[in-house]
């Protein structure tokens, strides 16, 4: 994501930002879930996303987790919103390095049907930044289908959904 705040963090505080939120039950076990895949004992990968109606409560936890460390009282990190009504939102995919090419994003993009339908949620979405077609097409080739374009911290990215 290109988020403004995240140029302006210096990384020892922003992995003590990421530590906090990640460690309170809110973000890991009430209004969010985590989704790990590991191989051989080792993080592979792992998807964090949220039913639409949480993300404010999502980014109280990120707000109180800036608020930990030394930074500016109003820095922000989630100026704008990005889920679409009525969808389980997929907010953050990665695949460890090592493990790219081997398939663990597309189960990771398999297993999200089971966490949205918890949610009552027939849908998941996401956004895609424009300037990554490889990511689009992943996402295309699993079925998700572009449905607009919405603007996050002035950036502009494709909004997808999957119906399940």
């Amino acid at each position: 994501m290109e988020l403004p705040a995240l140029h302006l963090i210096p990384n020892k505080k922003l992995d003590k930002i990421i530590q906090f939120a990640f460690g309170t039950e809110d973000l890991r076990f009430s209004v969010g879930t985590t989704l790990v895949a590991e191989i051989d004992n080792q993080v592979a990968g792992f998807a964090f996303g949220y039913s639409n109606e949480m993300e404010e409560r999502i980014n109280d936890v990120w707000e109180q987790a800036v608020s930990k460390v030394d930074l500016p009282e109003k820095t922000a990190l989630f100026t704008d919103t990005e889920t679409f009504p009525n969808e389980w939102y997929l907010d953050s995919i990665a695949v460890s390095p090592i493990f790219r090419g081997k398939g663990v994003g597309t189960k990771l993009l398999h297993s999200l049907s089971e966490r949205a339908l918890k949610s009552n949620k027939s849908c998941i979405g996401l956004s895609v930044d424009l300037q990554n077609p490889l990511a689009e097409k992943l996402y295309s080739r699993i079925g998700y289908k572009k449905v607009g374009t919405t603007t996050i911290s002035g950036h502009k990215y494709h909004h997808m959904q999957l119906e399940i």
